[in-house]
């Protein structure tokens, strides 16, 4: 009994430290008063002035937007070199997986430096189409991550026999490979989405004077004093991700569940 006391103690405390800032952050998105100190009674002001908000909004928009772009770019490369690297011998194929590992342990303003470098010695202008480009390329590691599981697991008989049963190469790959790596891909892909909405170190460096992403606009702001409409701009990102997570975790639990006879 006590054994169980000091567990769920522990986990709430670590739920606690988790999600206390979030809450305070949300409740701040009610708050009548701009001091983060003192309340001042509930209201939906900042949330209908966050919708006023054209910069917020135009931030809003361009983070989505790269997100979309750069997460299904690098899914449809990095699930192709998956597929390339997975085709590989043992050595080469450990060489590779090293060096596309190398990103994603490697510091954020290290890449955002160089690829800054990069775009200047090419002489590149710095702008949405350079930020799109650095988003793509710190994404691929991650599908790579996601789908490369996929592919040892998949029995490589399967494509045979789909091909001796009559099956073109395409139409094989299509109906039999493809369904049974698609999971890995879709979780690739989220990984991409999610790491690109949440950057802001690579951006920072490889943006131009002309566009802001939510996290150089929030940064701005910071500088300035936070205004309430970010906190309400928090809320709902936290509220949709949330929901978000539950419908796709039912939907898995659904389909987890065995049919009775």
């Amino acid at each position: 009994m006590v054994k169980n006391f000091f567990k769920r103690f522990y986990i709430g405390i670590i739920l606690l430290f988790l999600y206390a800032p979030i809450i305070i952050l949300i409740i701040l998105s009610f708050n009548k008063s701009k001091s983060r100190a003192k309340w001042g009674g509930f209201t939906l002001k900042w949330y209908a002035e966050l919708f006023q908000n054209d910069d917020i909004m135009r931030a809003l928009y361009t983070t989505l937007i790269l997100a979309f772009v750069s997460a299904l770019i690098a899914t449809i490369i990095g699930t192709a070199g998956a597929f390339a690297i997975n085709a590989m011998k043992k050595t080469p194929r450990v060489i590779m997986l090293g060096i596309t590992n190398i990103p994603m342990l490697n510091a954020d303003i290290v890449t955002g430096i160089s690829l800054m470098l990069l775009f200047v010695a090419l002489r590149f202008s710095l702008g949405f189409t350079s930020v799109l480009l650095a988003h793509i390329t710190f994404n691929i590691p991650y599908v790579l991550l996601s789908v490369m599981p996929k592919l040892k697991q998949l029995n490589p008989n399967t494509f045979e026999a789909a091909q001796d049963l009559g099956a073109s190469p395409f139409y094989a790959f299509f109906k039999v490979i493809l369904p049974d790596i698609f999971p890995g891909i879709i979780s690739g892909y989220f990984l991409a989405f999610t790491m690109s909405l949440d950057d802001f170190v690579i951006t920072y460096f490889t943006k131009g004077p002309e566009i802001n992403t939510l996290s150089t606009k929030i940064y701005t702001e910071v500088r300035k004093g936070i205004k309430p409409e970010i906190y309400a701009l928090s809320t709902i990102m936290f509220t949709a991700i949330l929901l978000l997570l539950i419908i796709a975790n039912r939907k898995s639990g659904e389909k987890n569940i065995p049919l009775r006879k």
